[in-house]
């Protein structure tokens, strides 16, 4: 069995409209599409394909811009040539530190889910690394990988021990600058807006600027440190 794959699910390859294909990873791991997504990119003019864009999600890697049907068998080859197994191989992208002011709303809830105080909570979060592993549900809003949850069916996988459930009803409302988690994932909100995460602090930072060269300040490949400020 490969590390991080559910066996015999192989990647499915779903049109897109004319130019564009969505290559499916089912049972995907954290970090395995953008690991995909980055193997493309390097092995794209080398493989002779016409990619004009390469755009990772949670366990999807949308690919734009192909000749197609003629570049199908060589998408197949480049995709073929991947290994799962090496999805931490890929190299680390700049780092970003964001300061946050812990007083969320569910801090005391999700430190009740964990079993231990809310300073633990905080030590915890800040203790850790994460990676932007895709950008969605609005302009900015960066998923956050590093905190999963263990998973026996991929025991080669390194992960964060503890996750939470979604609030079971969403707020009409979350403020920007909220910093929230859900199951293995940790996002910030970039724009005020409905959500169903569980808040435990809040930042100042800008994380969407359309002004910007990289409009998303935490687009996927990014490191994230969360640093706690009063």
């Amino acid at each position: 069995m490969t590390a991080g794959r559910v066996p015999g699910l192989a990647p499915a390859f779903l049109p897109a409209g004319p130019s564009a294909l969505l290559v499916d990873l089912p049972g995907a791991a954290a970090g395995e599409a953008a690991s995909l997504a980055a193997h493309v990119r390097a092995g794209s003019v080398a493989a002779g394909l016409s990619l004009l864009d390469v755009v990772p999600g949670a366990a999807t890697v949308l690919l734009d811009g192909l000749d197609l049907p003629a570049e199908l068998g060589a998408v197949r080859a480049l995709v073929a040539s991947w290994s799962p197994a090496r999805h931490g191989d890929v190299a680390p992208g700049r780092l970003v530190e964001v300061p946050v002011v812990y007083d969320g709303e569910d801090l005391a809830d999700v430190a009740g889910a964990w079993g231990c105080s809310v300073e633990e909570v905080v030590a915890r979060h800040t203790g850790a690394e994460l990676v932007s592993a895709f950008c969605g549900f609005a302009p900015g809003f960066a998923y956050l990988t590093g905190l999963g949850s263990a998973d026996p069916r991929r025991p080669g996988e390194t992960t964060w021990p503890w996750s939470v459930p979604r609030r079971a009803s969403p707020r009409p409302r979350v403020p920007a600058g909220s910093v929230a988690l859900a199951g293995g994932w940790c996002g910030v909100y970039p724009t005020a807006s409905p959500g169903g995460w569980q808040l435990i602090g809040r930042t100042d930072l800008d994380l969407w600027d359309v002004a910007a060269d990289q409009p998303a300040l935490l687009a996927p490949g990014t490191r994230v440190r969360f640093v706690a400020v009063r």
